[in-house]
């Protein structure tokens, strides 16, 4: 089934080109389904390339999804023009009163700061106490995951002496998850930041459950059941060149960055990286995604009844 999308997106015509099935508003209306309404936070400086890495994923989906594109309303992009941001975006402000099978709020290259020094923190708190009450299932990813970590849980991060950087193996740590079904027992995930979660400060009353970690770079997922929130660290969405471009952007900002682990064939930054992450990332969101629909009411306002 189609994902259905913003009419005249730019992201629509390089999923066409995968051969992701878009759906047009007008042939979506003819159709006499609820499609799972899922939204998507968007607070990455580049929303272009962050909306067609999840359209990508959520849109392979047998199923039909409608996707929202949502902005912080408080905050003034930089690298996205307002007319961009008007014709596909809607602030947080203007979607507060809807309800959301699926909600993914992304990360943000914000995580030197603390949390409360963020310009939109005040607004961020907002929506993710929103996600208790307006979202059957929400995904946190990266800053998003330390965010909600600290505010839901009082859980700190750590800051690494050196940014971890590559794509690292991970292990499952709960094969009963559904999130997980059909994982292998080591993969690979792309892994871009500065910060781990420091496991002693989290609940230790088992409401959050570490789902995926790794030896090298620490936790990398983790869940709240009762509250059906997943809290992924690091990047299935990333595309085969987007840790080269974060490598090169921190060598022109003199940050002296790690070559990535495991990326460039035979460490060679002048060959192109092969993407070994896909499929893994493609089942992880059919998992997220077939779980909402097996569970989401199908009375949208009552989520959160």
């Amino acid at each position: 089934m189609p994902i259905k999308i913003p009419d005249n997106l730019p992201a629509a015509k390089t999923l066409e080109a995968e051969g992701v099935n878009v759906m047009t508003s007008a042939r979506a209306a003819r159709q006499d389904i609820r499609p799972l309404q899922v939204g998507l936070l968007n607070l990455m400086p580049d929303k272009q390339s962050t909306e067609t890495q999840f359209a990508r994923l959520v849109g392979a989906a047998p199923l039909q999804i409608e996707l929202s594109l949502v902005r912080i309303t408080s905050h003034e992009s930089k690298n996205t023009p307002k007319e961009y941001l008007a014709a596909f975006y809607d602030t947080w402000e203007a979607v507060r009163g809807r309800k959301f099978d699926g909600f993914i709020i992304t990360g943000a290259p914000i995580a030197h700061l603390p949390f409360e020094e963020v310009r939109y923190w005040p607004e961020m708190v907002e929506i993710m106490n929103w996600t208790k009450t307006n979202v059957h299932a929400s995904l946190f990813i990266c800053w998003g995951v330390q965010a909600a970590l600290y505010h839901f849980y009082g859980a700190r991060r750590r800051r690494r002496a050196q940014k971890a950087l590559g794509v690292y193996r991970h292990q499952i740590k709960q094969p009963t998850s559904p999130y997980l079904r059909g994982f292998s027992d080591d993969f690979a995930i792309p892994v871009s930041r500065y910060n781990d979660i420091d496991r002693d400060t989290l609940p230790d009353d088992g409401s959050v459950e570490i789902l995926i970690d790794s030896d090298e770079v620490g936790i990398c997922m983790l869940e709240d059941r009762a509250r059906r929130a997943l809290f992924m660290l690091n990047h299935f969405e990333y595309d085969n060149n987007t840790l080269a471009l974060e490598y090169q952007r921190d060598i022109k900002e003199g940050l002296d960055p790690p070559l990535p682990v495991d990326y460039f064939p035979d460490n060679d930054i002048t060959r192109p990286p092969l993407n070994i992450w896909r499929a893994t990332g493609h089942l992880f969101f059919q998992n997220w995604i077939n779980q909402i629909y097996q569970t989401t009411p199908f009375d949208l306002d009552r989520i959160g009844k």
